[in-house]
């Protein structure tokens, strides 16, 4: 028989250390709180007079768990001896989810008062930004690149600890806000942008609803940047993206020309031919000419009314 065959032949259990049932159980319950150490389920041998003890586990929140107690007897001896005692999985324990490193389990909106985030050295959404520690001396020679650039703009190379000089790179750089320690990456930019359109984009329920996209709203507020050509700012108070950064292609029911109310009606103004009364009388007189003498009532007649 090979030596691969032999290895893979079960072990016979030493009798000793099979029979040593109640040594194992008193080092489970001493290893263990008082009654949650339940029946014995098994012996399997670990090796040469080498007997791991199985037994139930009563514990709450350890549905499944088993305490495992393992002995052994030396050569020749007749002693058996308590070699370790620990609380083990069955094959169908209540284990605990796999652990995941706390980068992984952030979510957006975890952040609370106080809370501080570290970002990684070798994050991928940040790149250096211009801070100036790479400018030349100013008695150095600068590169072809930096001269024509000077040149061009009519620009110094400054120490990055002075007061920027008007025109100056440093000045471009803090003006355009690249003059910190590091900067979004272009992987950075195209992550959240990718982000943004899936919450505020084209493709959600509400945009693809919408009469007009948010492009042609008198509510949206225009940011600067590469962000600016795909993205701005919702500033209508009654629309689901109030205050976010939306895409230009996203869009809702506030939208400012969608549904505009006609202006109400203004009156006309009162037109006014003459400014005094006219007087009538109501019995004019005979010699006025305006009615004919003989239909010219006396005025103790009574006119017919009651």
């Amino acid at each position: 028989m090979s030596a691969a065959t032999r290895s893979r032949t079960p072990r016979t259990p030493d009798r000793l250390c099979v029979e040593a049932v109640e040594l194992a159980r008193a080092a489970a319950e001493e290893a263990a709180f008082p009654g949650v150490v339940g029946a014995h389920v098994s012996a399997v041998a670990e090796g040469d007079r080498v007997v791991t003890h199985f037994f139930e586990s009563k514990e709450p929140g350890y549905r499944g768990w088993r305490w495992a107690v393992t002995v052994a007897r030396a050569s020749r001896a007749k002693n058996v001896t308590l070699d370790e005692t620990v609380l083990l999985p069955g094959d169908d324990a209540l284990l605990a989810p796999e652990w995941v490193p706390w980068s992984e389990r952030l979510r957006p909106g975890d952040m609370g008062p106080g809370d501080l985030l570290p970002t990684e050295a070798d994050d991928l959404r940040l790149e250096p930004g211009w801070t100036g520690e790479d400018a030349p001396p100013p008695n150095s020679v600068v590169s072809a690149e930096m001269a024509e650039l000077v040149e061009a703009e009519d620009a110094d190379v400054t120490d990055r600890l002075t007061v920027p000089a008007r025109g100056s790179i440093t000045s471009v750089a803090e003006e355009l806000g690249m003059r910190r320690a590091r900067v979004l990456s272009r992987y950075g930019l195209h992550t959240a942008a990718d982000r943004w359109d899936e919450s505020f984009g084209a493709k959600t329920p509400m945009a693809q609803a919408a009469p007009a996209s948010c492009v042609s709203c008198g509510f949206l507020v225009a940011i600067g940047g590469s962000l600016g050509q795909a993205f701005g700012v919702c500033a209508n108070e009654f629309s689901p993206a109030d205050g976010r950064l939306v895409s230009l292609s996203y869009g809702c029911g506030g939208h400012s020309e969608a549904a505009v109310m006609p202006a109400p009606p203004r009156p006309a103004p009162p037109v006014l031919d003459s400014m005094a009364s006219d007087e009538f009388v109501l019995r004019p007189a005979a010699d006025t000419g305006s009615v004919p003498v003989q239909d010219v009532q006396p005025a103790d007649l009574d006119l017919g009314h009651s």
